[in-house]
């Protein structure tokens, strides 16, 4: 008798921006392996908009698929997606639609009460794609490959964290059970975002922020040694982080440096490293490259971080550093999309 198949999971999402299209898009590019389908979006932008930019993408080439409208559904290929146009979480019956998670993709919430307004309209869960304000307002932050075993299914608002956490926390934790770290700094060197303005304008409160996107190496704040200290407590008070915004449309990277507990040197670090990304539960998640590559090599790359061998030191002979590079919006979307996956089938298949 042939097995019964599992139902699909339903979600929604808030906001379609770079994140919200690139979860769509990945979720289509993984077919018959994807657990849930997307049955609304909520954005403010108008219908052809909507259209267009989905089909046509100008980091990650046409939509590998048919794309059109029809009133106020987006059909990708032979599915039907809703659309909806509030600005608020409560101008959107949650319930109504039948949905067991939304994606929180518009970046626009960070607090517990910003969730529970998503709760109170009827969303039966969350999954923010961008860090919370403080360890309190989410039920669980979490960095696929390291800590999604901790869902229950009973959480309410769950963080999926940021780019960078997702490529930093796997390597630091890594490297800290192999050698021990005592000390870290983090550099990230990220692409350009859509809150910086191609030419300068009043922009941003951060004045740094007002300056041309595309002519200047731009120094911007950053929460990644806070998102790390969340994931991993036993490295709190050890780590500090810096960004720079760099004249590119995509893809970024970090570049690591650690005062480790013992000797090393750049051959034992390649081979963790190394080892990692082709056996084990960083597989899959962590990448490893000899080979001379430039950033937009890694433009559509799955991977939470592609550690670039060729870029390993060590001086001292406790003093690391090594390069990791990181797709900040087909990564992450995937690791949203997995943490999602994962949740989902934790509320339904309880442990």
């Amino acid at each position: 008798m042939p097995q019964p198949q599992p139902r699909l999971y339903k979600v929604a999402l808030n906001g379609y921006g770079r994140i919200g299209r690139c979860v769509l898009r990945a979720l289509c590019e993984r077919g018959a392996k994807a657990g849930f389908q997307v049955v609304a979006i909520n954005d403010l932008a108008d219908m052809a908009s909507l259209e267009y930019l989905t089909r046509f993408d100008s980091t990650h080439g046409r939509f590998p698929g048919e794309v059109r409208v029809e009133g106020d559904r987006l059909h990708i290929n032979d599915h039907r997606i809703k659309v909806l146009r509030s600005a608020i979480p409560e101008g959107i019956d949650w319930a109504g639609l039948g949905v067991d998670l939304v994606l929180e993709c518009s970046g626009a919430f960070h607090t517990r009460a910003d969730g529970q307004r998503f709760l109170d309209a009827g969303a039966p869960r969350v999954l923010f794609s961008q860090p919370m304000a403080s360890e309190a307002d989410v039920d669980a932050t979490i960095v696929y490959g390291i800590n999604q075993q901790k869902l229950t299914g009973n959480e309410l608002l769950v963080s999926a964290a940021s780019c960078t956490t997702n490529c930093s926390v796997p390597l630091l934790r890594l490297l800290d059970e192999a050698l021990g770290l005592e000390y870290i700094t983090i550099t990230t060197i990220h692409s350009a975002m859509n809150d910086q303005p191609v030419i300068d304008a009043y922009h941003h409160e951060d004045l740094r922020r007002t300056r041309s996107a595309f002519q200047s190496i731009i120094p911007v704040s950053t929460g990644l040694a806070r998102g790390i200290e969340r994931l991993l407590p036993e490295l709190a008070g050890r780590i500090q982080a810096k960004a720079v915004r760099v004249p590119t449309v995509n893809v970024s990277c970090l570049d690591i440096t650690m005062q480790v507990a013992r000797d090393t040197d750049a051959t034992e670090i390649n081979r963790i490293l190394r080892e990692a990304a082709t056996s084990g539960p960083l597989k899959g998640l962590v990448a490893y490259t000899e080979l001379p590559h430039a950033s937009c090599d890694f433009n559509h790359d799955p991977h939470s971080a592609i550690v670039d061998a060729s870029q390993t030191r060590v001086s001292g002979p406790r003093l690391v550093n090594l390069l990791a590079w990181f797709d900040n919006e087909w990564g992450f979307a995937n690791r949203m999309l997995d943490v999602a996956d994962h949740y989902l089938s934790a509320v339904h298949h309880p442990q």
